[in-house]
């Protein structure tokens, strides 16, 4: 008689001690990004409690595990909430793009004991002002560049806002995801409203990149692309700059991929 594998799980489950091995936590952290007064920002909360109480972080914290078991990208939507009233899925946030940037498990990030963290990106257009909740002392929308980033992933010497645990680090990951991203993928129409002129995507790139793009080859390059963006057959209510005729609306095309890329001035000059 073939005894049944089943059994055997079952009887191995039934001894199998989880104190044999060293405790490990799993955290989520969300790097969460928007465009406010043309410029990128991060969405950063005030520690309330120790380790590093009274410095900024990413939004996060510990996913549940046993009571109300959830999965990861669930505990970042959650942490989200939380700790800023930030919830990306009620809807009245319009389109936010979630999606997983990396895993971090540096022995010695946390002093508390192991924990390995799971970091996601998110950005949308227009975000609302934050409210702090949880253990989160406060939030806010932190200009990125006011941050010190290097990019090893460190904090330039002197920058006043400094970031807990490794987060410089995964911010700094999360950005480079970001800027990458826009050179190959129509990411950047999440940052636009459902519709939006040449120039307004424009602004988007040059907040991402932090680099200043040519209006006429970024146009021409925009319109280049097969299924980059569409037109509505509409022109925005505002009169361009100087003066000029009201510029063209557009969405969103059904590309996923750019092709040809539009490529970061600075990386175009590394490849020449």
């Amino acid at each position: 008689m073939t005894r049944d594998p089943r059994n055997d799980q079952d009887e191995f489950l039934a001894e199998y001690d989880p104190r044999a091995y060293d405790p490990v936590s799993v955290t989520v952290d969300v790097v969460a990004l928007t465009i406010r007064d043309g410029g990128l920002h991060v969405l950063l909360v005030r520690r309330a409690r120790h380790p590093f109480a009274g410095t900024w972080a990413l939004p996060g914290g510990f996913v549940r595990g046993v009571r109300g078991a959830e999965d990861l990208p669930d505990a970042a939507v959650r942490e989200l909430a939380e700790e800023t009233g930030l919830d990306v899925e009620d809807g009245a946030l319009g389109r936010v793009h979630l999606e997983q940037l990396g895993t971090y498990g540096t022995p010695g990030r946390d002093p508390r004991m192991r924990v390995i963290s799971v970091a996601y990106l998110a950005f949308a257009p227009e975000l609302p002002d934050p409210e702090a909740g949880g253990d989160a002392a406060d939030a806010a929308w932190v200009p990125v560049g006011r941050l010190g980033l290097t990019g090893a992933g460190v904090q330039a010497p002197g920058t006043t806002r400094r970031l807990a645990f490794d987060h410089a680090r995964i911010l700094a990951d999360g950005l480079e995801r970001a800027r990458a991203k826009l050179e190959y993928t129509p990411l950047a129409t999440a940052f636009c409203a459902a519709e939006f002129t040449i120039p307004e995507l424009r602004a988007v790139y040059e907040a991402v990149w932090d680099e200043e793009l040519h209006a006429g080859n970024f146009h021409r390059k925009v319109l280049s692309v097969p299924g980059f963006v569409e037109s509505t057959g509409t022109t925005s209510d505002r009169a361009g700059r100087k003066g000029g005729p009201r510029p063209r609306l557009y969405r969103a095309g059904d590309a996923r991929l750019l092709h040809p890329a539009l490529l970061r001035p600075s990386r175009e000059e590394e490849i020449r």
